[in-house]
């Protein structure tokens, strides 16, 4: 299996636009895999968005989530694309808002 390359992938605004055949998408999917479980997310986002694994992309936003690192949680589930988690934090984070202004 190819390397990554040291300055990483490109990232794309939406998931799955590049052109790449089948075996070396499951290569990928499984490095980006093996990167997640050892605690490389950044990498093996760089990867799942990449190649557009939507799996990939919503345990990432689970991951940031479960971080409280909110805004990248929804921006991952908008990708992936994820409606209902996405539609679930968006209302998550308006009550806090509302919260804030009626102090």
């Amino acid at each position: 299996m190819a390397e990554i390359p040291k300055d990483g992938f490109i990232k794309l605004i939406k998931p799955g636009k590049i052109n790449i055949d089948f075996e070396k998408k499951v290569q990928l999917i499984r490095k980006g895999n093996q990167l997640f479980n050892s605690g490389d997310i950044e990498t093996a986002k760089k990867i799942f968005v990449t190649i557009g694994y939507q799996d990939g992309i919503i345990r990432t936003g689970d991951y940031y989530y479960s971080k409280q690192n909110y805004w990248e949680a929804y921006r991952m589930y908008k990708l992936a694309p994820s409606p209902e988690k996405a539609e679930y934090l968006a209302k998550r984070m308006s009550e806090v808002i509302r919260e804030w202004i009626n102090e």
